[in-house]
């Protein structure tokens, strides 16, 4: 797996942290060269320099994955830094928890808008790239649990997570002429800042009454016993920027540790 990636250049849309971050250096580590984009411009600037001071090829951007323009930009630079596009992850994303009754429409637009229709630009112009230089690639999405089930205080990131799902399987189906596979994987628990952000809204809703207590109760499910880090999810992200998953594409492979069984 090391060598299989050795080279390729790969984009990690949100990794400025997170599991985004955590994707990144391990394909670093295992000789990609990354392109760490973000929103938060400083914040792909320190994993960047991270990943070059582990003697990995890495380049910061800053980048917001809804706005086409932006994007364009990313891969512009992307290509005149390294030569071409091999692998692009859509990773980027929010979350926000919010009970079923209170959603409202610009709490609705706003996560559809990062992580429903950043996913969609993404794929197009990472496509478009892939398809003018030749030669295939990959295009590998953030999907969820929540891409699977619906839970009554995520109801607006379900529904981002499933647009993720079939946006995933659409673009599968419509890039497989040009041999771009498309697939995402799909994250449960994840003890990462997203989830920190969630365990005070879960308090400040009265949810919860002290901190940690709402990623352990919403863990109790899993099967392996708990919740998990990025180094848990970069096995599977790794393989499916290899050529070990040449022939899967349209699929969407759950990384959760046994929570959701489909």
């Amino acid at each position: 797996m090391t060598e299989s990636v050795q080279g390729k250049v790969v984009i990690v849309t949100g990794s400025g942290r997170g599991i985004g971050a955590g994707i990144a250096r391990d394909l670093a580590a295992k000789g990609a060269k990354l392109v760490i984009a973000d929103v938060n411009g400083d914040a792909a600037k320190a994993v960047a320099s991270a990943i070059s001071a582990e003697g990995g090829a890495a380049h910061a951007a800053a980048a917001d994955v809804s706005d086409r323009a932006s994007v364009k930009a990313l891969i512009d630079e992307t290509v005149s830094r390294f030569g071409r596009l091999d692998v692009m992850f859509n990773n980027a994303g929010i979350s926000q928890t919010c009970p079923f009754l209170d959603v409202t429409e610009d709490d609705f637009n706003r996560i559809m808008k990062i992580n429903g229709l950043g996913v969609l630009i993404g794929t197009q112009e990472a496509a478009r790239q892939m398809i003018a230089q030749g030669g295939g690639g990959k295009i590998i999405n953030t999907a969820s649990i929540a891409g699977k089930q619906g839970y009554p205080l995520f109801a607006h990131y379900c529904a981002s997570k499933f647009a993720v799902v079939a946006i995933t399987q659409a673009a599968a189906r419509a890039l497989a002429d040009h041999r771009i596979t498309v697939n995402c994987f799909g994250p449960g628990v994840v003890a990462t800042e997203l989830w920190q952000q969630l365990d005070r809204e879960f308090m400040e809703h009265g949810l919860t009454s002290r901190p940690e207590q709402a990623i352990n109760e919403f863990s109790q499910s899993i099967l392996l016993g708990r919740v998990s880090v990025p180094k848990d999810i970069t096995g599977v992200t790794t393989f499916l920027a290899s050529p070990a998953s040449d022939y899967i594409t349209g699929q969407t492979v759950m990384v959760d540790g046994g929570m959701v069984l489909i």
